[in-house]
C-alpha cells in the first residue's frame, strides 16, 4: 500500500472520469461568461482603440495615475505603520487580567469595528475641519488615515487576540512554572510564536487597508487617491469601463506584490520557528468572503 493511499482511497476510473467532466464543464462555463462579458463590452464599443489610447500616453500616467497611486500607497503605508502597533496593544490589552485594562480595550475594539470605514473617514474629516487648524491640503490624508487606523486597528486587535489564544495552554503554563510573570510570558513566549501564525490573517487585512484607501476619494473626504485621480481621464475621454479595468489591474498587481512579500516573510519565519503542536485556526474578523477569512494553523 502506497503512502498516498493510507489517508484516502485512490479515485477509480469512474471518479476520474467525473473529475474530468466537471473540469471541462467548469472551463466551458468560465469561457462562456468571459465571452458574454467580452461581447457585452464589444456591443457598447468599449474595446474601441480611442478609449484605450490615453493609457499608452505618458502624460496620463505622469499627471493622473502615478500621483494617485503614490497617494494611495502613502495612505496605506501610514495606516499600516500606525494600525499594527495599535492592534497589538489593544489585542494584548484585551487579554489582560486587570479589568481596568481589558474592559476599555474591549469597548474600543467593538465600537470601532462596528462602524463603517467611510463613516469614520467622514467623521474625521469634519472633526479636523471644525476643531483643528490643520492645513486644507493635509486634512484629507489625515481623515483617510484616521478612519483606516481606527477600524483596521480594531480588527487587527482581534487577529492578535485570536492568534495568541490559538497557542496551546501548556506554553504559558510551562513558562509560569519557571517563574515568569504574565508580561514576560506574553513578550518572550506567546507573542513570538503567534506572529508566524497570525501573518496570513494580518496580510489579508493589509490588503483590505490598501483597497479601502479608495473610499477616501469620496467627495466628503476629498482625498486624491488612485480612483479619484482617474476622474479627469473618464471626463475627458468618456471611457469609464477601460479606466476601471486599468485601475482594477493596478490594484491586483499591488495586492499580489503585497501577498508575495508576506509569503516570503512567512517562509523566513517558518525556517526559524515551528508551528506549536495543537495550534488552532485564526479567523480574520474583518475579512469578507473571498479575502482569506480563515487560516489553518
Amino acid at each position: 500500500m502506497s503512502a498516498g493511499s493510507v489517508l484516502f482511497d485512490a479515485p477509480g476510473p469512474r471518479a476520474r472520469l467525473r473529475a474530468h467532466l466537471y473540469t471541462a464543464l467548469f472551463t466551458l462555463v468560465l469561457l462562456a461568461v468571459a465571452w458574454f462579458v467580452f461581447r457585452g463590452f464589444a456591443d457598447k464599443n468599449q474595446w474601441n482603440g480611442a478609449l484605450w489610447k490615453p493609457f499608452i500616453e505618458g502624460a496620463t500616467w505622469s499627471e493622473f495615475l502615478l500621483p494617485g497611486l503614490l497617494n494611495t500607497i502613502e495612505a496605506a503605508l501610514l495606516s499600516v505603520v500606525i494600525a499594527i502597533p495599535i492592534g497589538v496593544l489593544l489585542g494584548i490589552g484585551r487579554m489582560s487580567v486587570h479589568r481596568w485594562v481589558s474592559a476599555p480595550c474591549g469597548v474600543i475594539v467593538e465600537f470601532f469595528r462596528a462602524i463603517p470605514v467611510l463613516l469614520l473617514m467622514v467623521f474625521a474629516a469634519e472633526l479636523y475641519f471644525t476643531y483643528t487648524d490643520v492645513d486644507s491640503e493635509t486634512r484629507p490624508l489625515l481623515a483617510v488615515v484616521t478612519g483606516l487606523v481606527l477600524y483596521n486597528g480594531s480588527v487587527l486587535a482581534e487577529i492578535v487576540r485570536s492568534g495568541i489564544k490559538s497557542l496551546p495552554r501548556g506554553q504559558a503554563e510551562a513558562a509560569a512554572a519557571l517563574g515568569m510573570r504574565s508580561g514576560q510570558i506574553m513578550r518572550s513566549v506567546q507573542l513570538p510564536q503567534a506572529v508566524s501564525l497570525m501573518l496570513p490573517a494580518i496580510v489579508s487585512q493589509l490588503v483590505v487597508i490598501l483597497k479601502d484607501t479608495a473610499l477616501g476619494g469620496q467627495l466628503t473626504v476629498g482625498y486624491t487617491e488612485l480612483v479619484r485621480s482617474a476622474g479627469p481621464i473618464t471626463a475627458n475621454f468618456n471611457n469609464s469601463i477601460p479606466t476601471l479595468i486599468v485601475l482594477a489591474a493596478i490594484f491586483i498587481v499591488l495586492n499580489y506584490l503585497l501577498t508575495l512579500a508576506a509569503a516570503l516573510l512567512q517562509r523566513r519565519l517558518s525556517r526559524s520557528r515551528r508551528t506549536p503542536p495543537g495550534a488552532k485556526v485564526v479567523v480574520n474578523p474583518g475579512a469578507t468572503a473571498g479575502t482569506g477569512a480563515g487560516v489553518a494553523l
